[in-house]
C-alpha cells in the first residue's frame, strides 16, 4: 500500500469528525446555560478569568455551573479552532485533546489563560520551521501549566500581565522538544507524557518564581451537592455515545461488539491509536463504557460530581481512544482504592477520589504486565501523587501525569529484571513495541504502523 495515499485518505475521513466536535462543545454551551441565567454565567466567565487557578480551584464552587460548563464550551471551541487552523491530523489524539481540554476548562484552564502558551507553541514551529499541525496536540496539552500565567499576571504584588504573558510564550516554546524527550523515557506507560514534561517544567519555573519573591500557594476549592444533576448528565453523555457506536457503524451489532472485544485485548501501551486501529464504532462503545465506569465508581465510593472529578471523567473518556479500556484501568484503580482505604482511611477524600480517576494514565502497565501490576502501580500512585503537586504549588495540572511518569520510570524496568512480560496481547501491539523510540511519535508514524496492520 502506497503510504502517502493511505496517509492522505485517513486524513480526508476523519477530518468528518469536525461537525461531531463541535455539536459536542454546543452540548457544553447548552447546558451551561440551562443550568444558570445568562448573567449569572457572565458574572462567573469574568470570575474564572480573575482566578490564579492553582489546584485545586472547582470553577463550579466559585464561579457556578453555568459558567463553568461555558467555559468548558469555550475552551473546546478555541481547541477545535487551532486544530483545524493548524491542519492537524486528526485521530484518537484528537479525542484526547478535546476531552482533556473540556474536562480541565471545569477546574483550571479558561479561555483567557490558555493563549499565551499556544503561541509559544506557535512561535516554536515558526523558529523550527515546521507546520504547526505537528505540535497542534502539544501546544493545546501544555495549557496544564496555565495557572502560572494566571498568578504571575494576577499577583499585584509580583507578577505584571506582560510577565505572565511571558512566562506562558516560555513554556508553550520549551514544551514541544521536552515532551518528545520525557516520551523516550517512559516506555509507553504513562498516558500522561505531557503531564509528565509539565511537571518537569513547573518544578523548574516555580522555585525560579520563588526566588523571585513569589509566593504561590494551593487552594482548595471543592463543589458538593451536584451528584444527581450531574450524574444524569454525565450518564446521559455516556450511553448516547454507546447507543451511537452501535446504531452509526453500519455494521451488525455484533460486528461492533466483536471490535469491542478486540479493543479489550490490547496493552494500551503508547502510542494505541484505537480509533484507526477499530473504527469509529468500537471506540465509542469504550468511551460510553469507560465513562460510566468513572461516574460509578464516584457515586459509589460516596466522592463528589463537580468539577475536578468530572475533568477526570472526561479525560478517560478522551483517552479511551488512546490506549484505556475497562480491562485496564479498573485494577490501576483498584490499587488507588486500596491505597487509599489502607493509607488515608476514606474513598470519600478529594485527593483519593481525583486520584482514583487519574491515576489510570497507568492503564498500559495492567495491560502490559497484568492486572496484578496494575494493581501495584495504583496503589503506589495513591501515595505518590500526594507529594509530587506541593513542591510545584499545583501550578501543573496534570500531577497525576507527572506522578505516573515516576512511578513508570522505576516500574517499567524493575518488572521487566524480575518477573518479565507475561500477559499475551494483540499481536498489532508488537508492531508498537518495534518502533524506534529515538525519534517523538508524529501522526505520519503512527499512519505507517496502521498501514502495516492494515496488509497483514
Amino acid at each position: 500500500m502506497d503510504l502517502h495515499l493511505h496517509h492522505h485518505q485517513t486524513h480526508f475521513r476523519y477530518d468528518r469528525m469536525f461537525p461531531f466536535l463541535w455539536a459536542y462543545a454546543a452540548l457544553l454551551a447548552l447546558v451551561g446555560f440551562a443550568l444558570d441565567s445568562p448573567r449569572n454565567i457572565l458574572t462567573g466567565l469574568v470570575t474564572i478569568i480573575l482566578s490564579e487557578d492553582a489546584l485545586i480551584t472547582d470553577y463550579i464552587l466559585i464561579a457556578g455551573p453555568g459558567a463553568a460548563l461555558v467555559n468548558a464550551a469555550l475552551v473546546t471551541a478555541i481547541s477545535i479552532c487551532v486544530l483545524y487552523a493548524a491542519d492537524d491530523i486528526l485521530n484518537g489524539m484528537t479525542l484526547v485533546v478535546i476531552g482533556l481540554m473540556s474536562g480541565f476548562s471545569l477546574f483550571g484552564k479558561n479561555f483567557v489563560n490558555i493563549w499565551p502558551i499556544l503561541i509559544g507553541t506557535w512561535l516554536y514551529t515558526r523558529y523550527r520551521k515546521e507546520p504547526m499541525g505537528a505540535f497542534a496536540n502539544i501546544g493545546l496539552m501544555a495549557t496544564a501549566l496555565s495557572p502560572i500565567v494566571s498568578y504571575i499576571a494576577l499577583d499585584n504584588g509580583w507578577g505584571h500581565p506582560i510577565l505572565g504573558v511571558l512566562f506562558g510564550l516560555i513554556i508553550g516554546f520549551i514544551m514541544p522538544p521536552l515532551a518528545a524527550y520525557t516520551y523516550r523515557i517512559q516506555n509507553g506507560m504513562n498516558l500522561y507524557n505531557v503531564g509528565f514534561a509539565c511537571g518537569l517544567l513547573a518544578f523548574i519555573l516555580v522555585p525560579l518564581m520563588s526566588s523571585a519573591g513569589a509566593t504561590p500557594t494551593t487552594y482548595y476549592h471543592w463543589a458538593k451537592g451536584y451528584n444527581l444533576i450531574f450524574g444524569l448528565i454525565l450518564s446521559g453523555l455516556c450511553l448516547l455515545l454507546i447507543l451511537c457506536g452501535f446504531a452509526f457503524s453500519g455494521k451488525p451489532l455484533w460486528a461492533v461488539w466483536a471490535g469491542y472485544r478486540r479493543l479489550l485485548q490490547t496493552s494500551g501501551r503508547a502510542p494505541s491509536d484505537y480509533l484507526r486501529m477499530f473504527g469509529h464504532s468500537p471506540v465509542l462503545v469504550n468511551m460510553g463504557i469507560n465513562g460510566l465506569l468513572g461516574t460509578c465508581f464516584i457515586l459509589a465510593a460516596g466522592g463528589d460530581l463537580n468539577g475536578p472529578t468530572i475533568g477526570g471523567i472526561l479525560t478517560i473518556i478522551g483517552f479511551s481512544a488512546f490506549g484505556k479500556h475497562a480491562f485496564n484501568i479498573m485494577p490501576v484503580m483498584a490499587g488507588v482504592a486500596l491505597g487509599g482505604f489502607v493509607m488515608h482511611g476514606s474513598l470519600s477524600d478529594p485527593a483519593v477520589q481525583l486520584a482514583c480517576l487519574f491515576c489510570t494514565t497507568l492503564a498500559p502497565v495492567a495491560g502490559y504486565f497484568g492486572w496484578p501490576y496494575g494493581v501495584l502501580a495504583g496503589f503506589l500512585h495513591s501515595s505518590v501523587v500526594l507529594y509530587t503537586g506541593s513542591p510545584v504549588a499545583g501550578m501543573n495540572l496534570y500531577n497525576n501525569g507527572f506522578s505516573g511518569g515516576l512511578i513508570a520510570i522505576v516500574l517499567y524496568p524493575a518488572i521487566i529484571a524480575i518477573a518479565r512480560r507475561r500477559k499475551p496481547v494483540l499481536q498489532e501491539m508488537d508492531y508498537f513495541d518495534q518502533l524506534e523510540h529515538d525519534e517523538p511519535i508524529t501522526p505520519p508514524v503512527v499512519d505507517q504502523v496502521v498501514a502495516e496492520l492494515e496488509e497483514i
